[in-house]
């Protein structure tokens, strides 16, 4: 990925929360067939440097990764249009064009197939308890019937992806004048893309 000095995310905690933040990644795998993408939830392990997920048996890329394949995830933050007429600037020396602002990590790292119940009903709990957390009763695999569940587990396998390099993006503007980016910033919050403009507001 081109990566321009003043638009790298340097920070591992930055990293990590884009990613924690936007957890549908982009596996991108090398097949026989040539490069295939699936887009999966993926659990981020900080402390380990893992990524863990499951895909669908009947999903024919763990059979394909084998054992210590190395692969790419993409996880795409937020990201939006940018008008050049937002720029003030724009409307002194007419200089301005259109642009895109975003935020995304690419994860490189080591895929290993984990086909173990315990693995993968370790990985869909975790999963299930992160993103269950706001709903007012939180969905659990207890609730449902083991015979259900069990079911539903042998249908899926566990990926383990042990991290190697983790290379982010943030393109908020920061090549702008400072009243350029500011004012963008004001006119996504008003189209409600807050988190947005609020990254383009802190950028440095």
């Amino acid at each position: 990925m081109y990566i321009p000095d003043h638009f790298a995310i340097t920070s591992a905690e930055a990293l990590h929360k884009i990613i924690q933040s936007h957890p549908l990644g982009v596996l991108v795998t090398l097949t026989p067939d040539g490069l295939d993408a699936n887009h999966i939830p993926f659990e981020l392990d900080p402390v380990h440097g893992l990524l863990t997920a499951h895909v669908a048996r009947a999903n024919p890329v763990w059979q394909q990764c084998g054992e210590g394949m190395d692969v790419l995830v993409i996880f795409r933050g937020d990201e939006s249009y940018i008008s050049p007429n937002w720029y003030p600037s724009k409307h002194e020396f007419h200089r301005q064009v259109p642009t895109w602002n975003y935020e995304v990590v690419h994860v490189h790292g080591r895929l290993t197939v984990q086909d173990e119940q315990k693995f993968v009903r370790g990985v869909v709990g975790r999963l299930t308890k992160t993103h269950e957390a706001a709903e007012p009763k939180p969905w659990k695999m207890g609730d449902s019937s083991p015979e259900y569940i069990d079911g539903m587990l042998k249908a899926i396998v566990g990926i383990e992806i042990a991290i190697s390099r983790l290379e982010g993006k943030a393109k908020l503007s920061q090549n702008r004048e400072t009243r350029d980016r500011l004012n963008a910033a004001d006119m996504l919050a008003k189209q409600g893309e807050t988190t947005l403009a609020e990254a383009m507001r802190t950028a440095k």
